[in-house]
């Protein structure tokens, strides 16, 4: 088993013992089933068993369980007996209690180190589908992403972004000219949008420092993997976040990370936890990228595994492209039920021992039908298999275990601080306030040619004594400078330095940087 991760086996009744081929972890894979069946544990042994090879791991910890990999097992545990029975009927001599090294994140920067991106990072389309803008809003946010681009305005944070909204708007019959119609409405209905994110925490994912992807690939001293668990508790009560966020940490490492062809083991093994949030309401150009990168991610080292209730979850060409597979027992109690089941059944080898659709629908908690790549990348023929038992603690760690691994870890501090340099908030707030005092100084200027001139005219009629027409004899005031307000003119000076400035582009990853020409 020295190239593989044991899964489980059986007893009488059940098939030969399943082991994942670490030469062909990186072809992804899919652990299925309805709640209660024993999905988290399954996620919870291969996490813990790359980790002992030298692979890490990155997966959401979406109920607060898996906390449980940063403790051993324990002897005294009430299913202590259960799972010694478990590891001797499926022949599994290696089993003993053993923890994981773990790095703790959060995006609410609570329960684990704070992780955070940039606004220009994460690019225009997939802020879009965050804030679940409409084709003409998004429009309007890829005009300011460019406008941004343009005049190498950085957007780090979210009031970076709403200053930059402002200015478009009170720019937008300049900008319109170039760029295409800018409608209030629209600016109006993305900052709405922005204030709801930024009250769901959302503000907290975009920032300085932002994440650094090396930090994800740590190994400890005694070279196993570390397993990066994002705490997602609280974030799943934002579940669109949830899913853009591992969608760009996703996009991320198909873009930074170099091609290894198909390596002895990956380097990462990534675990989308409630996969199905990823495709609900996603529109066609969205997932046709998530395909591509799960297509051709592998060839960078890592393998992706989707884990979800129901394989009708996920798309079918990118079910297609999962090639272990982890399937806990379906529920089949109305018809759509029915077709999911007989569809989950269909992606499986036949074996001719027993019938597939049977099968997912009779196993109990801790089995599975599985299959698993063999030589040569060849599916496995579907079997019945006992999962088998965790090394881990099953269950969370308490809060007092967590604050101490937490500064135990190699990245203690690096993320506490939260950095705001200069960027297009900055930019803009000083550009109006240089506008506001050349205001001041027009008018001041303006008040001090009137006094002058109300002096020449007095002096004036007092050295010929005659009638002298103030009309004549003083220059028209110029009512423009006071009624243009601040805004106004600092937004036709904005537009005018459009004209002459190249700029140079943000650089943003795969899913923002394709979609700026849309």
């Amino acid at each position: 088993m020295s190239d593989g991760i044991f899964i489980g086996g059986g007893g009488e009744g059940y098939g030969t013992p399943q082991s994942l081929l670490l030469g062909y972890a990186n072809r992804h894979g899919l652990i299925a089933g309805a709640t209660g069946t024993g999905k988290t544990v399954t996620l919870q042994i291969l996490a813990e068993s790359f980790s002992a090879r030298g692979v890490p791991v990155f997966l959401s910890d979406v109920k607060g369980d898996l906390s449980g990999l940063a403790q051993a097992g324990r002897a005294d545990h009430k299913l202590h007996d259960a799972f010694m029975s478990r590891a001797a009927t499926i022949g599994f001599d290696e089993f003993a209690y053993a923890a994981s090294p773990v790095t703790f994140w959060d995006l609410m920067g609570r329960k684990g180190h704070p992780v955070r991106t940039t606004v220009s990072e994460m690019g225009p389309l997939l802020l879009a589908r965050l804030l679940e803008l409409t084709e003409a809003q998004e429009g309007v946010l890829n005009i300011a992403f460019r406008v941004a681009d343009e005049e190498e305005m950085a957007l780090l944070d979210l009031k970076d972004l709403q200053a930059l909204l402002v200015f478009v708007g009170e720019a937008r019959a300049e900008l319109g000219l170039r760029y295409g119609n800018i409608a209030p409405a629209s600016i109006g209905a993305i900052q709405r949008r922005l204030l709801v994110l930024e009250g769901q925490g959302g503000d907290r994912l975009f920032g300085e420092p932002a994440l650094e992807l090396s930090d994800l690939f740590l190994t400890d001293e005694a070279g196993r993997g570390r397993v990066n668990i994002l705490a997602a508790d609280q974030l799943m009560q934002s579940p669109r976040l949830y899913a853009t966020f591992l969608l760009w940490l996703l996009s991320e490492l198909f873009e930074e990370l170099p091609e290894v062809g198909d390596p002895e083991k990956p380097k990462l093994v990534f675990f989308f936890d409630e996969a199905h949030l990823l495709f609900e309401d996603a529109p066609r150009a969205l997932v046709d990228k998530v395909e591509q990168v799960a297509r051709l991610i592998r060839s960078k080292g890592v393998g992706v595994y989707f884990v979800t209730q129901n394989p009708a979850d996920v798309p079918e060409d990118i079910l297609g492209q999962l090639g272990n597979r982890v399937q806990h027992a379906l529920r089949a109690f109305t018809a759509k039920d029915r077709r999911d089941l007989k569809q989950a059944a269909m992606n499986y080898r036949d074996n001719p021992r027993f019938d597939i659709e049977d099968a997912i629908r009779e196993v109990g908690v801790g089995e599975a039908v599985t299959s698993m790549l063999e030589r040569k990348g060849i599916p496995g023929v579907a079997e019945r298999t006992l999962i088998r038992p965790p090394s881990s603690q099953l269950g969370p760690i308490d809060d007092a275990t967590r604050a101490a691994l937490m500064g135990m870890s190699p990245l203690a501090g690096k993320y506490d601080t939260v950095l705001d340099r200069e960027s297009a908030f900055e930019i803009l707030q000083a550009r109006a306030a240089a506008a506001a005092r050349a205001a001041e100084e027009a008018e001041r200027a303006e008040a001090e040619a009137e006094a002058a001139a109300d002096r020449e005219f007095t002096a004036a009629r007092r050295y010929s004594g005659t009638r002298v027409s103030r009309s004549t004899s003083q220059p028209a005031r110029r009512s423009s400078s006071r009624s243009d307000s601040v805004g106004t003119a600092f937004a036709k000076s904005f537009a005018r330095q459009l004209g002459t400035q190249s700029g140079r582009a943000v650089v943003r990853g795969i899913l923002g940087g394709l979609f700026r020409g849309r």
